[in-house]
């Protein structure tokens, strides 16, 4: 084969070496961000399993009620109540009334 040949079809392989690396490059890359979501994912669900329904005060289970139309979560412990996002603003967006009404039941008086 001459030479000249032989460069061509060398520059050739080396050419597609590079893609070829190129996207074992990228491919790996994307198997590492889906492993590190997936390690993520699997991480919070743990989290959220050691404390999901626990008292943030003392640690013990907590238990929801509904009380006038407001899921709220009280501890089955400490008797701490707690609400979620957007609750407190349902019994703040409540009438004067209705609103100490629903304190009341909510400390049992």
């Amino acid at each position: 084969m001459e030479e000249g040949g032989r460069k061509r079809e060398d520059e050739w392989f080396l050419k597609h070496e590079q893609q070829l690396l190129e996207a074992a490059r990228v491919a790996r890359e994307k198997r590492e961000k889906e492993r590190s979501a997936k390690e993520k994912a699997e991480e919070r669900e743990r989290l959220k399993a050691l404390h999901f329904m626990k008292c943030p005060k003392c640690g013990h289970d907590m238990k929801s009620e509904a009380l006038d139309g407001v899921e709220v979560d009280r501890c089955t412990f400490c008797e701490g109540i707690y609400l979620d996002a957007g609750e407190l603003d349902q019994v703040l967006l409540k009438k004067g009334e209705e609103r100490r009404g629903f304190f009341r039941r909510l400390v049992g008086m």
